[in-house]
This record gives C-alpha cells, sequence and structure tokens, in this order.
C-alpha cells in the first residue's frame, strides 16, 4: 500500500492473525475461536482499504468506525485465547501490542475525520 501507516500496519497484522488462527486450527485442533480471530482480525484491514477508497468523508468514517469495532473485537478474542490457554503470553502480549496500536491510530483517525465533518477542522 506504501504511504498511508495504518493501511500498512493492519494489513501486516492480518497477516500475522492469519498465521496465529492457522497455527490454533493446525497445532490445537481449534476451529470456533479461531476462526472468529480470524474474521474479525482481517476485518480490520479489510474495512481500512475500503474506507481509503472510500465515495465519501462519510463513507470513510463509517468504515474506520467498522476496524475499529474489529480491531475491538479482536482484542476480545486475543484475551479469550490466551485465559484458557491456547495462546502463550508472549503472543498473546505481541498481538495485543499490535491491535492496541491499531485501536489507537483508528481512533485518533475517526475523532480527525468526525471533526472534519464537522466543519471544526482544516480539510
Amino acid at each position: 500500500m506504501g504511504n498511508n501507516v495504518v493501511a500498512d500496519k493492519s494489513f501486516d497484522f492480518a497477516v500475522k492473525i492469519y498465521h496465529l488462527s492457522k497455527g490454533l486450527r493446525d497445532t490445537n485442533k481449534e476451529y470456533d475461536l479461531s476462526r472468529q480471530l480470524l474474521r474479525a482480525g482481517t476485518s480490520i484491514g479489510a474495512n481500512v482499504a475500503e474506507g481509503v477508497k472510500g465515495q465519501s468523508k462519510a463513507d470513510f468514517i463509517s468504515k474506520m468506525a467498522i476496524a475499529l469495532k474489529e480491531a475491538n473485537e479482536t482484542y476480545y478474542w486475543l484475551r479469550l485465547l490466551h485465559r484458557v490457554d491456547l495462546i502463550s503470553n508472549s503472543v498473546f502480549e505481541s498481538h495485543t501490542s499490535d491491535v492496541n496500536e491499531l485501536i489507537g491510530l483508528l481512533t485518533a483517525i475517526g475523532r480527525t475525520a468526525q471533526t472534519r465533518a464537522r466543519g471544526n477542522g482544516k480539510g
């Protein structure tokens, strides 16, 4: 993607989530939670990509809000997987660090975009 930090980070995170989900299926034979994690974790980047190419400011804001919801859901699934001992402390910390960074970026993007849409900012 190149010069869009949140798009690049969310794509890289989707790849990381894919590998974690695949490992859960292959190693632990855990299909239900791994599917939930995969869906939510890859949806972040998909919504960011759609928002970046959105047709309007409202579409952009909507897609970033959905991406944020998916990031929060991903955090939930990671917590659950950790709590039931399906992922190690190091895997949990690495993935939650990444998703928390995305949550922070998406929160800031959403606030800025909403402010600008209301006409309270430049742009």
